[in-house]
């Protein structure tokens, strides 16, 4: 199949598709632990901090790994490298729904991590500037609608199977899901072979050199890297916190679980509201409301509006961050090379991601008030907005 043939024909399968892996994939890897944790770590004789190191170590490798698997995109096309992931993270889940201990659950951390840097949406995002053309901005905030789902619909359905046949035999049909369902869309929908971007007219700067200086993208990598910390920690975290702050379990489930419609409906708006608008402003408002969401979680004391206005800021704003990681780089860097820009933009913010849950963690362990730490994150998030808006000036200024 030709280039032109393959952007203009089974677009729209290929989006779904992805859409639907991104779902299982962030859910199988990513969410599942916050409701499988606890009955994991006291089967398997482990402590809090080994368990969370272990997911630690997951998230850390597949930072580690996501320029090469950007680089792999750009060189061979996405087929073999999302197949690829596929089959490892079946592996790794199997590995998990097996593990008689610390060092089984530490090595199929480290095969998830492996996965995560082939499946999740750095990778899917190098495929689709691919194969997108002129539809890529539409292309990912289509496949973010539906990654936006995963927490809504993993985080219950653990614990229904949790419930009915426990954590080793939900991990086991997640790792079905993967074999099944996403490693066959891979291989049939995803192209095989190299397929170069073409260029976006409302990009002026689409040919910009392959190689884009560490330089000018290091605020950007910075900012991205601090919003995810964010995010990361207060995700892992969130229903504890909510308990903590004076909701019962179930209204604290029912409130973190808010957030991923809040995520699509973020990415609606996007979509639709303000798809005429530059992808660098919808970026300073997601940074912005990242900020004002955790000056609200500050303030939440039981089942309040505060709660719900808290679910809906920091849904929002994840759900356009995703879209705006994939985008503003495009914008203010070009799309040769992108791939492997992807990737190297994602290496800090998957570190991020993955220090956060047990940084917080040991924070908390360590005695600090749970509104200090909230605080905390609150900084994080106002360095975030300085540093987003320091990479947008010396973007500028390079051009």
């Amino acid at each position: 199949m030709t280039a032109p043939a393959l952007r203009h024909s089974g677009l729209a399968a290929t989006v779904c598709a992805l859409g639907i892996n991104q779902i299982i994939s962030w859910g199988s890897f990513y969410y599942t632990i916050a409701v499988l944790g606890e009955t994991m770590q006291r089967d398997l004789g482990v402590s809090q901090t080994l368990l969370f190191g272990a997911f630690t170590s997951s998230l850390f490798l597949s930072g580690l790994a996501a320029p090469m698997a950007g680089k792999l995109i750009d060189d061979r096309g996405g087929r073999m490298v999302l197949s690829l992931g596929s089959c490892i993270g079946a592996a790794a889940l199997l590995l998990f729904a097996t593990a008689s201990g610390p060092i089984t659950l530490v090595l199929a951390s480290l095969m998830a991590g492996a996965a995560m840097a082939a499946t999740l949406y750095d990778a899917a995002f190098a495929s689709l500037n691919q194969i997108a053309g002129v539809s890529y901005r539409r292309a990912i905030t289509a496949i973010t609608l539906f990654g936006g789902f995963a927490s809504t619909v993993f985080w219950p359905l653990s614990q229904v199977l949790l419930d009915a046949i426990g954590w080793r035999q939900t991990l086991i049909v997640y790792a079905g899901l993967q074999l099944l369902i996403c490693l066959p869309l891979h291989w049939w929908l995803l192209p095989s072979h190299r397929v170069e971007a073409a260029p976006v007219n409302p990009l002026p700067d689409a040919n910009a050199p392959a190689a884009v200086p560490a330089a000018d993208y290091a605020w950007l990598a910075a900012a991205f890297a601090l919003t995810t910390f964010v995010s990361s920690a207060l995700l892992i975290h969130l229903i504890s916190l909510l308990k903590s702050a004076g909701l019962n379990p179930k209204d604290a489930v029912f409130v973190a679980a808010l957030i991923g419609p809040m995520q699509v409906i973020g990415r609606i708006l996007e979509f639709t509201v303000a798809r005429n608008i530059r992808p660098v402003m919808i970026g300073a408002v997601s940074f912005v409301l990242m900020l004002l969401s955790v000056i609200v979680l500050y303030f939440v004391q039981g089942l309040s509006p505060l709660a719900f206005l808290f679910a809906a800021l920091f849904g929002f704003s994840n759900g356009i961050m995703t879209i705006v990681r994939g985008t503003v780089p495009a914008v203010l860097f070009g799309r040769a090379g992108y791939g492997a820009l992807l990737g190297k933009l994602a290496r800090p913010a998957f570190i991020a991601r993955a220090m956060a849950p047990v940084v917080f963690s040991v924070a908390m362990t360590a005695g600090m008030m749970q509104g200090n730490a909230i605080l905390a994150l609150a900084a994080c998030a106002a360095l975030s907005v300085v540093a987003y808006q320091l990479a947008i000036k010396k973007a500028s200024a390079s051009k």
